[in-house]
C-alpha cells in the first residue's frame, strides 16, 4: 500500500472555520489537577476543571499555531488579530467570578510593536454585560487593554502566538503548593462564540481520504487536552473507519483521594474525575455519531506517583516495578485483591460509558504482565505476590540466566495467577454489560518472547490466556517491527499461534509507533509494511498505533484500487530461446555538462543499467511467428511484464558461469535483520555496479552464511532472501543463483511483413527491461 508524510497542503482540499471554533480550543494544567474541553454544539464548549491544590491553574487555550491536527486537516497558522472582535457567552460555577480578583483572565501571549516577546493580562470583567457568573464578554482586540482597570496597557494585536482564559478555584493562591480545604470541581460554559472583523476566517484542511481498510488507535493520555470531536475529525478525515481503540490511560481518568500522610493516591473504590466523564461521554457520542465503534482498553499501568505502595509489583529486593516514563508508571500487582477490585471498577465506569452512549461493548485488556526490570528481574515478590505463591518464592534474579526446576515452577504459577487475575476482569466486564461484550486481549511479543528471556512467555503468555478465554487476541510488535527484526516477528507469531490458538479471523495486528520524530522516515516505511504484511497473512483487523503520532508526522495511508494494486506482471518465461544475433543494450542515464574552457561535468542519474532487448533476430519460423503475436496479445502490448533470460548476463558467477554459494555478498548480519535483497555485484570491490535480482531462479539458488551452506531461509517475492533466524551480527551472507531479467514490450504495436519475413528479413521486435522493487 502507499503511503505519505504529508508536511503541508499542496492544493488538496480546503475550507474554511471562524476563528476561534469551539472544536479547536485546548486546555493544560499542572499535575495533579485534571480539566478537559468539549463541543457542547457548533458555537459553543464546556470546560470541566478538578483541582487539588491552592496554586492550580487550568487555563483553556487558543494557539494561533496549529500543532496537534494532521497537516492536510490543520488550520492556517495566523498571528494577525487586528481588527477583529471575539464574543461569546460566559456562564461559570464553582470557579472564581469573572469581578473578583484572580477571576477570569485572558493572557495575551505575542510581540510588542518593537517586535519584542510581551504578555499582556485582560480582564475578562472588564468587558464583560451581566452578572459575575452570567456574562456576554465581547473582545475587540485592537481595542483590548492589559491590567485589572481600565484605562490599561494596550495589546499588540498583529502579533498574538496564543491566548489562554484562567479558570481557578475561589481559594486560589499563585504558586502555592498547600492542598485545598477539600476536592474542588467547578465548570465554564461558552456559548454562542462569535468572531467578526477582517481576521475572522480561517482556511483549513478539508480533505476526505476514501477508506483504506486499516483501523485507529488513541489514548486518553495523549489527547486529554483536546477536543473529542477535534480527534474524530483527523481519524474521519485520514480514511480510518469502522471502530478504534481507546486507551484510557494510566494518569489523567481516575479520580484521587488524600490520605492522612497528605498523599494524593488513587482511593480503593475506583471513580472517575468530572472532567474525564464528561471527555468520554462526549467521545463515546462522537464515535457513535460518526459510525466508529470504541474499544476501551484498560490497563495493569498506573502512575506511579498516585498508586499505593502495597499494589506495586516489586522485584525480589523490594524495589517497584518501574517503566522508563518520565515520570515513571508502575504496575499492579495480579495477586493484590484490593488494586485488581479497583481495576475492576475502572473497567465498570467505561462500560457504562459505552452503554450510555448506545455502543456495543467492547473493551480490551491491555497487556497485562509481570513486569521484568532492564537487569532482568522479574516482579513477583509484593506482599501479595509471595503469599499466593506459598510465602518464600524462589528467587528470579536474572531471567537471562538458566532457571532450575523451581524457577521454572514458579514462572508458571505467575502465569496462572495473571490468568486468573484477567478472567475474572472479563466475567466482570461480560457482568455488567446488558448485551453481549467483546473482550480482547492485547500482548507486545517483543517483551513477552524476549529470546534473551526463554521462559518468560511462562508467566507472561499463559495457557490461561487460550482460546475462547477472549474473544479476539490482539498483537503488537513494535519494538521488532521499527528494528527490522523480521524473524523474530515471523517467529513470535508461530509460537503465539501453537500455544494460544486463536484463529487468524480472531486475531488483530497493532502496527507503530514512532516516538521520536527523527525516525519518522525509517519507521513508518515498516510501520506501513507491517499493515500490508498483516492483511497478507489473513490478519482481518489491523490498527495504527497512534493518533498522536500520525498527526505529529503527517502519517497518510493511501487508498489503492484493486486494479491498481494487482502487480502488472506476469510471472511468465518468454517463449523463444534467444540467439547470437539477439541485441542487447544496457543503458544509463548521465548528465553531461561542457564548460566554457571544455571540460565536462557529468552526473549519473541511475544507480543501475536498464536494458533493452531486440529479439526479432530470434524468430525463425511462420509458427514461431504466430506464438509470438499469441504471447503478444496475451501480455496486451506494453502493459504486462514477464520474464526474458539474457543469453549474455544470467548467472551470478561471471556472466554465464555455474553459480556457486560464495558468488555474491547479498549482506552483513546485524543481529536483527532476517531480509535480504539478492543483488549482483558488477566491475571489482572498490565501487562496485550493484543490481537488484528480482527474478531469480528458486531452484538454482544456493545460500551461505560465513561460508558455510544454509538452507534455513525461504526465497520470497522479488528475489527476497528470508531467514527463518536472522544471521549473527558481522556475518557474511552470500548466493549463487541464475536469474531472469523482467521486461516488457516496449512498444504497443509490433510491425511485420510476411513478405519480408519470407524473404529472410528479421523483424524488430524491442522489449525494455522494468525497474522492480521488493
Amino acid at each position: 500500500m502507499a503511503f505519505w508524510l504529508a508536511q503541508r497542503r499542496h492544493a488538496q482540499e480546503s475550507s474554511y472555520i471562524q476563528r476561534f471554533d469551539p472544536r479547536f480550543w485546548t486546555v493544560n494544567f499542572p499535575r495533579p489537577a485534571m480539566a478537559s474541553v468539549v463541543t457542547t454544539g457548533p458555537d459553543s464548549l464546556r470546560v470541566d476543571v478538578e483541582l487539588h491544590h491552592e496554586g492550580e491553574l487550568v487555563g483553556l487555550i487558543w494557539d494561533s499555531i496549529d500543532s496537534l491536527d494532521h497537516p492536510l486537516l490543520a488550520y492556517e497558522t495566523s498571528v494577525d488579530y487586528s481588527h477583529t472582535t471575539l464574543s461569546f457567552r460566559w456562564q461559570s460555577q464553582g470557579v472564581i467570578p469573572l469581578d473578583q480578583p484572580n477571576g477570569p483572565t485572558l493572557t495575551i501571549e505575542g510581540y510588542d510593536a518593537a517586535d519584542q516577546p510581551k504578555t499582556w493580562f485582560v480582564r475578562l470583567w472588564n468587558y464583560a454585560e451581566g452578572t459575575p457568573e452570567d456574562a456576554v464578554i465581547t473582545l475587540p482586540f485592537s481595542e483590548l487593554e492589559g491590567g485589572f482597570g481600565l484605562p490599561g496597557d494596550a495589546i499588540n494585536p498583529k502579533t498574538i502566538d496564543r491566548m489562554f482564559i484562567s479558570l481557578v478555584a475561589p481559594d486560589y493562591v499563585a504558586n502555592s503548593s498547600a492542598p485545598l480545604p477539600a476536592r474542588f470541581n467547578g465548570h465554564a460554559i461558552l456559548s454562542d462564540i462569535n468572531t467578526d472583523g477582517a481576521n475572522a476566517m480561517l482556511e483549513i484542511g478539508d480533505v476526505r481520504l476514501p477508506p483504506h481498510g486499516e483501523r485507529m488507535a488513541t489514548a486518553y493520555d495523549d489527547a486529554f487536552n483536546q477536543t473529542p470531536a477535534r480527534l474524530l475529525r483527523n481519524v474521519l478525515g485520514l480514511g480510518y473507519r469502522d471502530d478504534l481503540i481507546h486507551y484510557v490511560g494510566m494518569s489523567h481518568f481516575m479520580r484521587l483521594e488524600r490520605r492522612t500522610n497528605g498523599e494524593l493516591l488513587v482511593p480503593s473504590t475506583a471513580e472517575l474525575r468530572e472532567p474525564a466523564r464528561a471527555w468520554h461521554r462526549s467521545f463515546f457520542e462522537a464515535c457513535r455519531d460518526n459510525d466508529f465503534e470504541a474499544i476501551g482498553s484498560i490497563s495493569y499501568e498506573l502512575f506511579n506517583a498516585f498508586c499505593p505502595e502495597e499494589w506495586k509489583q516489586r522485584t525480589a529486593s523490594g524495589d517497584p516495578a518501574l517503566t522508563g516514563w518520565v515520570p515513571p508508571s508502575t504496575l499492579l500487582s495480579p495477586a493484590n485483591t484490593e488494586a485488581m477490585n479497583w481495576l475492576k471498577d475502572s473497567a465498570l465506569a467505561f462500560v457504562d460509558l459505552l452503554e450510555e452512549a448506545q455502543l456495543p461493548v467492547r473493551m480490551q485488556i491491555g497487556e497485562p504482565w509481570w513486569w521484568v526490570t532492564a537487569a532482568g528481574e522479574i516482579c513477583l515478590y509484593d506482599d501479595a505476590a509471595k503469599a499466593a505463591f506459598g510465602g518464600d518464592p524462589p528467587i528470579i534474579d536474572d531471567l537471562r540466566s538458566p532457571l532450575n526446576g523451581e524457577q521454572l515452577a514458579l514462572l508458571d504459577l505467575a502465569g496462572a495467577l495473571l490468568a486468573q487475575s484477567t478472567a475474572d476482569l472479563t466475567a466482570t466486564i461480560r457482568d455488567r454489560a446488558t448485551s453481549n461484550a467483546e473482550v480482547l486481549l492485547l500482548a507486545f511479543t517483543p517483551t513477552i518472547l524476549d529470546p534473551e528471556m526463554p521462559e518468560m512467555y511462562r508467566a507472561n503468555l499463559p495457557l490461561g490466556w487460550a482460546r475462547p478465554a477472549f474473544d479476539r487476541l490482539q498483537l503488537e510488535d513494535y519494538d521488532w517491527l521499527t528494528a527490522g527484526a523480521d524473524a523474530l516477528r515471523r517467529a513470535a507469531y508461530q509460537f503465539v499461534d501453537q500455544l494460544l490458538g486463536y484463529p487468524l479471523a480472531e486475531q488483530d495486528y497493532l502496527a507503530g509507533f514512532v516516538l521520536d520524530p527523527a525516525d519518522a522516515e525509517d519507521f513508518w516505511t515498516r510501520i506501513d509494511a507491517g499493515l500490508d504484511e498483516a492483511a497478507e497473512r489473513g490478519v482481518p483487523r489491523r490498527y495504527v498505533w497512534a493518533l498522536p503520532q500520525v498527526t505529529r508526522d503527517g502519517y497518510t495511508r493511501l487508498y489503492l484500487a484493486e486494479e491498481d494494486i494487482m502487480e502488472p506482471f506476469d510471472d511468465v518465461l518468454y517463449p523463444f530461446a534467444l540467439g547470437r544475433n539477439t541485441a542487447v543494450a544496457p543503458e544509463f542515464s548521465t548528465s553531461v555538462t561542457v564548460t566554457a574552457s571544455g571540460h565536462e561535468q557529468r552526473n549519473s542519474l541511475w544507480s543501475d543499467a536498464r536494458v533493452h532487448f531486440d529479439v526479432g533476430p530470434g524468430i525463425r519460423s511462420e509458427s514461431e511467428l504466430a506464438e509470438l503475436i499469441s504471447f503478444f496479445r496475451a501480455r496486451r502490448g506494453a502493459a504486462r511484464g514477464f520474464r526474458i533470460s539474457d543469453p549474455f548476463d544470467h548467472s551470478s558467477n561471471g556472466m554465464t558461469g555455474t553459480p556457486t554459494m560464495l558468488d555474491q555478498l547479498i549482506g552483513i548480519g546485524d543481529g536483527l535483520a532476517a531480509d535480504f535483497q539478492i543483488v549482483k555485484a558488477y566491475g571489482g570491490t572498490s565501487e562496485p555496479q550493484i543490481r537488484p535480482i528480482t527474478r531469480p531462479r528458486a531452484g538454482s539458488l544456493l545460500v551461505s552464511v560465513d561460508g558455510a551452506p544454509s538452507s534455513d531461509w525461504t526465497l520470497t517475492s522479488l528475489g527476497m532472501l528470508s531467514f527463518d533466524v536472522a544471521p549473527p551480527a558481522g556475518s557474511e551472507i552470500r548466493a549463487g543463483f541464475l536469474f531472469d531479467v523482467p521486461v516488457r514490450f516496449a512498444e504497443d504495436r509490433i510491425d511485420i511483413s510476411g513478405v519480408n519475413f519470407a524473404a529472410g528479413e528479421a523483424p524488430s521486435i524491442p522489449l525494455i527491461e522494468l525497474r522492480e522493487t521488493s
